[in-house]
């Protein structure tokens, strides 16, 4: 099967499977395989296809179906001024809050731009008239494709009805050739979940609460930007699921809560051994690898989203999308949570002995001993790349604290500045912990005036002389061209910087020395050295160390 015809089928059957009862065409060539897909679905009585010749008659006459009937209903057409005959009707049903799903065909990007025919920029086509508007892309034959292109429907049909009714713009670029072509392989099923459709939003009404089906083989899962987390973590805590938090998710606390999942999902004995039937996701996760794979193998996948414009769904496997849910008490013995705290003490204490057995100043070390050493109702502002990744590999549970992260866009700009924000906001004692490179980047934001409030913060800089998350990414391979262009080394003197803005400067000199070196009060700079190639000789050790110790666990 080529990769046109596949995108095509599975759009439509992803539309049908969420509810859409009506489509209206416009006849084109481009659209071909959407064409195709629809008549199809007609055939089988899936469908009522409606097709008129005019784009401008089409749209307006799906905008009355979609009015009347309060369904989505797509609208499809070629390339170029046939997408721009939608703009009218687009902008009506933004205005009346009408439910539209524009799927418009479009070139790919290499005939863009060259005075190919019938070729217009179509991206955002329609401007702020629509909800939501995307490139689906280029359709590929490699594993991966369909749960992508499922989930994007899934969120566009969720958008044009919630939170108010409007338009939503799929721009679908198909490269030739159009139609089928006999061969009906494809590298993985086309047919997705049999279930249903991909995602199943749950709209925003009162009293409208998902109730979670009721299991003791449960995990919730805690990401960045998470709300209502003790009523959700308490809820786990009375289902017996482990708790899986991010650092800045805030949940990382009491007797569920674990230090080491970014290890034990790793192991993959451990893993087919701790197969959830649920997993209830809380913000936005993203900082490991092996939970965002224990989202993607999930066999119910419920994300909690209050605000159902947005949700957070990283690898697409979301089953269910709700703004609030309830999480049953089950009884029942509590092996499964035994289970899980008793692979998460070892794998700890494993990297513990790892970290302890180093005297000299590491990363992982230092993020550990600064969490335990913060007095009750601390700040911590931590930087987006490697800091908030070894905290969230070896902070252990602790109470009375609040992490926080520019993990929105999780951009190195501004974090210097945003820390001190913070601090001013903040009625306790605050700190920051961040590399060179994000430290060196907002230097300018230790320039404070005489007449301005400055604040109780130690900013904890790790100085590993350059990037040091790229040591533990494929591009250290490159021996010739890292240290150039990946490992960008500086020479800068962070003491000078710190002379040159009147602040405060202190060595940290020994791993053990972490408690003393943070003493103190008002705008200060700690810097702790290390190095980039023995951080990541550590972080193969504790991989190994945990990965041995839970292993011989369940031996």
């Amino acid at each position: 099967m080529n990769p046109a015809t596949a995108l095509a089928t599975v759009l439509v059957d992803e539309l049908l499977r969420c509810g859409m009862t009506d489509a209206v065409l416009a006849p084109g060539s481009r659209s071909a395989p959407l064409a195709l897909a629809l008549h199809a679905a007609e055939e089988a009585g899936r469908v009522r296809l409606h097709v008129r010749i005019d784009e401008r008659s089409a749209s307006f006459l799906g905008l009355g179906l979609a009015k009347r009937s309060g369904r989505p209903v797509a609208l499809v057409c070629t390339s170029g001024t046939a997408a721009a005959n939608f703009h009218p009707a687009v902008v009506e049903a933004h205005e009346s809050g009408v439910p539209l799903i524009v799927l418009t065909a479009d070139r790919p990007p290499e005939l863009r731009d060259t005075g190919a025919n019938q070729t217009i920029d179509q991206v955002k086509l329609y401007g702020t008239a629509a909800r939501w508007s995307t490139e689906v892309g280029v359709p590929e034959n490699r594993p991966g494709m369909v749960a992508y292109w499922r989930s994007l429907v899934s969120r566009a049909w969720g958008l044009a009805q919630a939170p108010v009714p409007g338009p939503v713009h799929l721009n679908a670029a198909f490269r030739e050739p159009l139609i089928p072509d006999g061969d009906e392989s494809w590298c993985e099923p086309l047919d997705g979940d049999a279930t249903g459709a991909w995602t199943k939003v749950r709209a925003a009404t009162p009293g409208s609460v998902l109730h979670v089906p009721p299991t003791r083989r449960g995990v919730l899962v805690v990401g960045d930007g998470a709300v209502n987390v003790k009523r959700y973590v308490a809820a786990a805590s009375m289902a017996g699921w482990p708790v899986l938090s991010e650092p800045n998710g805030n949940a990382r606390y009491g007797d569920h809560a674990l230090t080491s999942h970014h290890f034990l999902l790793g192991i993959p004995e451990f893993v087919e051994r701790h197969r959830p039937e649920v997993v209830v996701t809380l913000g936005k996760p993203g900082l490991s690898r092996p939970l965002l794979s224990l989202l993607r193998r999930a066999e119910e996948h419920i994300v909690l989203a209050p605000d159902l414009a947005h949700w957070p769904d990283p690898v697409r496997s979301a089953t269910q999308v709700a703004p609030e849910i309830e999480i049953p008490v089950v009884s029942g013995d509590d092996a499964w949570l035994k289970s899980w705290r008793s692979a998460d003490l070892v794998a700890a204490a494993a990297v513990d002995a790892v970290l302890d057995g180093v005297p000299e100043v590491s990363e992982p070390r230092l993020a550990r001993d600064l969490v335990a050493a913060m007095p009750g109702g601390s700040l911590l502002f931590t930087a987006a790349s490697m800091p908030i990744r070894d905290l969230d590999q070896v902070m252990r549970p602790r109470r009375g604290i609040r992490i926080m992260a520019s993990r929105g866009a999780s951009g190195i700009d501004g974090l210097i500045s945003t820390a001190i924000g913070a601090a001013l906001a903040h009625s306790g004692r605050s700190y920051a912990l961040l590399g060179d490179l994000a430290f060196l980047h907002d230097q300018n934001g230790l320039v404070i005036g005489p007449y301005d409030r400055r604040p109780d913060l130690a900013i904890v800089v790790v100085n590993n002389q350059g990037g040091g998350i790229f040591s533990l990414l494929p591009q250290a391979a490159l021996a010739g061209p890292f240290e150039r262009v990946f490992g960008t080394p500086h020479q800068v003197d962070l003491e000078a910087v710190a002379a040159a803005h009147g602040v405060p400067y202190r060595r940290l000199e020994a791993a053990a020395d972490v408690p003393k070196a943070m003493a103190g009060e008002g705008l200060r700079i700690v810097e702790a050295r290390t190095d980039r190639d023995a951080n990541a000789v550590l972080h193969a050790e504790m991989r190994k160390a945990a990965h041995t110790a839970v292993r011989e666990l369940f031996a």
